[in-house]
């Protein structure tokens, strides 16, 4: 029982690592985006629900407390009340619906790549929401709404493509456990 303890929370840190490492990797294009969600979707498909929220709240946690490990290199509580924090917040969220509905995939590709698209779309909710409420104050008929859908929009495509590679990547390491 301990040795199973002992592997989560290295598994749990580990994947925190991770999230805070794929934070920093930022692909340059007209709307630049980290690989943060696809260590959050990797997480989910080899954790489950439970270890992957747990490594995300870790690294909240760590960022939350000042060290730079959300993206851009930023850190401290001021992050997440900034306009991305929803997206952050979301990733709690995200990471366990999409682990428990991955823990119930039998590792079937496409069932998994549908349960990463859920817990995507959790986020999105939880970050959409949060910036329309620090820039519109609670106001959601002020057309803010349709800015931050706007603002989300470039984000999809390349969301989809990090499911797909935490897809691939989750069932390579399935077959080497």
């Amino acid at each position: 029982m301990t040795r199973l303890k002992t592997r989560d929370g290295l598994y749990t840190a580990m994947f925190s690592a991770l999230i805070a490492i794929c934070a920093w990797i930022a692909v340059p294009g007209a709307v630049p985006f980290t690989m943060q969600t696809f260590a959050v979707f990797l997480a989910a498909a080899l954790l489950g629900g439970k270890r992957a929220a747990v490594s995300v709240a870790v690294y909240m946690l760590v960022g939350i407390l000042g060290l730079p490990v959300f993206s851009g290199g930023q850190g401290g509580v001021g992050t997440l009340f900034g306009t991305t924090g929803g997206y952050i917040i979301g990733f709690l969220p995200c990471a366990y619906i999409a682990g428990k509905l991955c823990e119930k995939t039998k590792k079937r590709p496409l069932a998994m790549a549908f349960s990463m698209l859920a817990g995507l779309l959790c986020d999105y909710i939880f970050g959409l929401a949060w910036f329309c409420l620090v820039y519109s104050r609670g106001d959601f008929n002020s057309g803010l709404w349709n800015m931050a859908i706007s603002i989300t929009a470039p984000f999809v495509f390349p969301d989809i493509a990090k499911i797909i590679l935490a897809c691939i990547v989750s069932l390579r390491f399935q077959k080497i456990r």
